[in-house]
């Protein structure tokens, strides 16, 4: 059952609300102030669905906030997350998360024992558009982890809706004005590890090549910019993922 606790004699898991945000943390027992990370799930889950993600990722030793985003889980979900609904409330829900994200680092910080300059943003599609936002937009955030996402908002937007009028046309515009690929400046040699599968159908790759390309050659340390392909893979994350981020968050968290 989603409500049911994954039983561990080392994991300890929570659920909380952080500033009326629905949320679920899971902590490793007796580490004082572990390293953190804010895990974002994608359009159309919620946080129980990312619990087996947190639970690995605890068990490495970090502090895992999960939040619930707008329009989902226990904060008015949607009855319907087809594609008409996710054209209506996409970047809304991202930069309703992006606006959030002070609030949760700020109790983070104040009520769990989180260190300011230990904390990483990760996310799965729509979790990983949002991840990328709030991490170009906070230089004191270690690093970021990018799962089947985009760093180039632009891109992605001609490609799955061209015609945008009114509101859409709007979010269209914001979304274009805080692209990560059009502020390369406040991410270089931060770094930034995306894992994504070259058949995806939902979130095409070819954005992330694009960031990858324009943003590679800015690197002094280029070990510190990844971009990992896996053949044939469509909209998932796998275990291979799971072990190349704890890999990446060993050495920059």
């Amino acid at each position: 059952m989603a409500d049911d606790y994954i039983k561990s004699s080392f994991i300890l898991e929570d659920k909380v609300k952080i500033q009326g945000i629905p949320a679920i943390i899971f902590r490793p027992k007796g580490v004082k102030e572990p390293p953190s990370i804010v895990f974002y799930h994608g359009w159309g889950s919620c946080k129980e669905s990312q619990r087996m993600r947190g639970f690995i990722l605890a068990a490495a030793g970090y502090q895992v906030v999960i939040p619930d985003a707008i329009y989902h889980g226990e904060r008015k979900p949607l009855d319907d997350y087809g594609k008409e609904a996710a054209i209506e409330y996409f970047w809304d829900v991202i930069f309703a998360n992006m606006e959030e994200y002070a609030t949760l680092e700020k109790e983070l910080v104040l009520k769990y024992n989180a260190d300011s300059e230990k904390i990483a943003v990760m996310g799965n599609s729509m979790g990983g558009f949002t991840a990328a936002g709030i991490f170009t937009w906070n230089k004191n955030i270690k690093t970021l982890i990018v799962f089947n996402g985009s760093c180039s908002w632009e891109t992605f937007n001609k490609n799955i809706n061209p015609d945008m009028t009114g509101k859409l046309e709007e979010l269209s515009k914001k979304a274009s004005e805080k692209d990560p690929l059009k502020h390369l400046s406040l991410l270089t040699d931060r770094p930034i590890l995306m894992l994504h599968g070259d058949s995806d159908s939902l979130v095409p790759v070819q954005g992330q090549r694009e960031f990858y390309e324009k943003i590679s050659p800015l690197y002094r340390d280029k070990e510190r910019i990844k971009l990992i392909e896996y053949p044939l893979l469509n909209h998932f994350v796998t275990t291979n993922m799971m072990e190349e981020s704890i890999n990446w968050l060993g050495r920059y968290l």
